[in-house]
């Protein structure tokens, strides 16, 4: 009689203790990434904002149109830095919308930023004074193609700014979209890849085991 009983304790408790913890486990981390990502999201968006409106822009200087290149230069290598961590990402699809929410933000606040330099280094550039509000707004109607009307560039600085905005807009509408496409797929090919080599054997070892 020890051997039937004997038999019976192991079968009860490995069957429900292997059949909630995958679930948990594969669920949890999938909000706890979403959560971490719009947070994220966010506050790169906000801080992006808030360093616009504090930094000291009303001071003239000579550099600005290498300030302004330079600034051009970093939004191409924050893009190509978030493309590396899209590959290596374990959740790429949320990373590459925190990708292009950061790269968007550094896009719109450094052209704004720009046209609010140039009409403080040069009066009249624009058909009206822009303020930071202003110039943003302007970049943003711009980007989108919408054109209202009420803030035009007269000067030629003013339309080579606006040209090159267009022409980085897209450049960025379409070339960012490809890149960050395909940057997804390479993660999840590389997601899919690594964890079946590892989830096989663990699977199916108790599951042998409890057969017989």
């Amino acid at each position: 009689m020890s051997d039937p009983v004997a038999d019976q304790s192991p079968q009860a408790p490995s069957g429900p203790d292997m059949g909630p913890d995958p679930w948990s486990l594969h669920v949890r981390p999938s909000r706890r990434a979403a959560l971490l990502a719009i947070g994220r999201t966010v506050s790169i968006v906000v801080a992006f904002v808030v360093g616009y409106y504090l930094l000291p822009l009303d001071a003239r200087g000579a550099g600005d149109a290498a300030l302004f290149a330079l600034g051009l230069l970093c939004v191409l290598l924050v893009f190509l830095w978030e493309v590396r961590t899209i590959v290596r990402s374990s959740h790429p699809r949320l990373k590459a919308v925190e990708a292009l929410a950061a790269t968007l933000a550094l896009f719109l606040v450094l052209f704004a930023g720009g046209y609010f330099l140039l009409e403080h280094s040069s009066p009249g550039s624009f058909n009206e004074p822009l303020t930071r509000t202003d110039a943003l707004y302007f970049t943003v109607t711009t980007l989108s193609t919408v054109g209202y009307g009420d803030i035009a560039a007269d000067s030629e600085p003013a339309r080579v700014m606006v040209m090159l905005q267009m022409v980085c807009g897209l450049l960025f509408v379409g070339g960012a979209a490809r890149v960050l496409t395909g940057a997804v797929q390479a993660g999840l090919r590389q997601q899919h890849r690594g964890p079946p080599s590892g989830a096989g054997p663990d699977t199916s070892t108790p599951d042998q085991e409890v057969g017989p």
